[in-house]
């Protein structure tokens, strides 16, 4: 079979084709603009793969994202493209809404044009798979025992997560308006290798390393539940292949951790296995910082869903994975280097 992924250079995007090629027979099709997060390096353990295709591609050219699509003939879209990082949509939310939500309306557009083309059981079991975010749902607040799930009421907080609202909704539209076999899922905080590190855990793991400040924002106590990235991609490849067209799924790795502990459990890893002599303890360079604007105090999943209908639970427990994660930036400092070469410097933005 034929996946044709966006986004595919990206940290989620990469593990997705890593694995598809890796772990079964299929072929796949990369189109990615290449922007501050897609890195091909991610990819080099299997670019020259038969199997594999890549085309640098902005979704946002309608013209070139639909004659790759026609061209390839998928069976199935996964849609990963987005720009993602709450501060930086905080500090431009223009860009977050040029790519989230047009670039989403593109990728309707192309595929229904194409899917309308399609016939038989080729069509019949074409599915636009939309990779979303547990941030659309807003926050549950600091103390409570909810969990999101599918039924959930949208109550998006930052630009960021608007803009996946926005999105979520448009393909929504698409599947009852047009009939496209849509399916979306919706997950919490993904971690592994190969993660740009603007995000929390390789932004610890590599300031720490280098004997910088660890910076918290607030108190640390605002609550996320982790799912380790290969655990989300097989949950992806269960959805596209086996869900009913509309149905969306909520993907959590049952690991609700508060930001503290996470910077706790990575300097106590480091203190075993990286342990620097200027410092008794990785900890020491933990310095609480002003918060993010609008930060949302919980996010908690309920995969029961997915569980039940699809037999996908995640693999990884917090620790076993975070082990692996700091292990692998340890192994993998050339990436690193790499990485910290260009414009990003570790440096925090979008306060206001």
């Amino acid at each position: 079979m034929r996946f044709f992924v966006t986004g595919g250079a990206g940290f989620i995007g990469s593990e997705l084709v890593r694995h598809i090629i890796n772990a079964t027979s299929h072929e796949v099709f990369n189109a990615d603009s290449l922007s501050y997060a897609g890195n091909l390096d991610s990819l080099e353990s299997i670019e020259n793969s038969e199997r594999y295709q890549f085309l640098k591609l902005n979704i946002c050219d309608y013209e070139l994202l639909s004659d790759a699509i026609n061209k390839f003939k998928p069976d199935f879209i996964l849609h990963l493209a987005a720009e993602s990082h709450v501060d930086r949509s905080i500090e431009g939310p223009d860009h977050f809404f040029t790519t989230n939500v047009f670039g989403t309306l593109n990728m309707l557009k192309a595929s229904r044009e194409y899917w309308d083309g399609l016939e038989g059981n080729k069509r019949k079991s074409f599915r636009f798979h939309h990779i979303s975010t547990d941030e659309v749902y807003g926050d549950l607040g600091r103390g409570s025992k909810k969990k999101f799930d599918e039924s959930s009421a949208y109550d998006p907080s930052s630009p960021y997560s608007a803009s996946k609202a926005s999105s979520d909704h448009s393909v929504r539209a698409w599947g009852r308006t047009y009939g496209l076999p849509i399916v979306i899922s919706n997950c919490s905080n993904n971690y592994g290798p190969y993660q740009f590190p603007e995000k929390l855990i390789p932004n610890v793991i590599i300031n720490a390393i280098n004997n910088k400040p660890i910076n918290i924002y607030g108190d640390g106590l605002q609550v996320r539940d982790w799912i380790y990235v290969s655990d989300h991609v097989e949950a992806l490849l269960q959805i596209v292949l086996n869900s009913e067209p509309g149905e969306t799924y909520n993907i959590g790795g049952n690991n609700e951790v508060t930001n503290i502990e996470v910077v706790n459990k990575i300097c106590s890893l480091l203190d075993e296995e990286h342990s620097l002599s200027s410092l008794n303890s990785y900890k020491n360079l933990i310095n609480f910082v002003e918060d993010r604007p609008g930060h949302d105090q919980r996010y908690a999943i309920n995969s029961e869903k997915i569980l039940k209908d699809l037999g996908w639970c995640p693999k990884e427990n917090f620790d076993s994975g975070l082990k692996k994660t700091v292990r692998w930036y340890l192994d993998n400092s050339s990436w690193v280097e790499r990485i910290l070469s260009g414009e990003y410097k570790l440096h925090r933005i979008g306060l206001l």
